[in-house]
């Protein structure tokens, strides 16, 4: 039998998270654990080790609440800071490895943690000891498949606002947030899925950079996957409101979700 990989939301939540600071909508205020959402960030378990796309400001948390003891290599799918500000609790990973953390990212991304994080990369700092700096290793990827972990990895370009970013098909699964637009050439990549988990922000009002519910419900149509998840939902999302009103085969991610694939 093939070894079983596992896919687990870490966060489902925008950029501000849910509940959002100073709001007291029913969504921030309510006591479903499922309208409670960090910002995203996804844990894929191969055999080959634990794959990590993207790191939010809530990494720790989130990797403490899923005792996840290990990361292996990290994939970014873009730079804006709630997938990407949490890197410092990388740190602990190339000690426990005993060598770099492998960063699998463009060369944008890169320019943005050299400068962002420039304390890791100061001269003279390759000398000090494990887990006090991240000390990692960049290898730097396009819009060809790469290798990780022994899985193949295919990066999907998308538009998000006036930013290009990449979602990542592996094998029959492709987790696409923060997605505004779908260039022709990134369709065929979505065909043939078992699972696709797309970025949906809200209901009714359009977004410049993101996907409404609708809208991504006309992707889902299209795109045809055996199941359809949503993430990247602000609190105009609400989890026991919006789920009855779905297709069979789609549903709204929640932080701690998990499956097998």
């Amino acid at each position: 039998m093939e070894p079983t990989r596992t896919f687990t939301f870490l966060g489902t939540g925008t950029s501000v998270g849910v509940p959002m600071v100073g709001c007291d909508c029913p969504v921030c205020k309510s006591t479903n654990p499922k309208n409670h959402r960090y910002r995203c960030s996804v844990l894929i378990g191969a055999p080959g080790g634990n794959l990590l796309i993207d790191t939010t400001p809530e990494l720790r948390l989130q990797l403490v609440r899923e005792d996840v003891r290990l990361v292996h290599a990290v994939a970014y799918t873009h730079y804006h800071v709630d997938h990407l500000f949490g890197l410092d609790d990388l740190r602990i990973f190339p000690m426990l490895l005993k060598a770099p953390l492998p960063i699998f990212c463009t060369a944008e991304v890169e320019g943005v943690i050299r400068q962002t994080f420039a304390y890791a990369f100061h001269p003279g700092t390759a000398d000090l000891p494990a887990g006090w700096l991240p000390k990692l290793e960049f290898r730097r990827i396009d819009e060809s498949p790469f290798e990780v972990l022994g899985e193949r990895v295919t990066p999907i370009p998308f538009k998000h606002g006036r930013f290009d970013v990449f979602g990542f098909r592996i094998r029959d699964v492709a987790y696409c947030t923060d997605v505004s637009g779908i260039p022709d050439r990134s369709w065929p990549l979505l065909e043939g899925l078992d699972v696709l988990i797309l970025g949906a922000l809200r209901p009714g009002k359009p977004h410049p950079s993101h996907f409404s519910l609708e809208q991504a419900l006309d992707v889902i149509a299209r795109v045809r996957p055996r199941q359809a998840y949503l993430t990247h939902m602000s609190h105009g999302m609400d989890y026991d409101a919006v789920s009855p009103t779905l297709p069979p085969h789609v549903a709204l991610a929640y932080d701690r979700l998990s499956f097998s694939f």
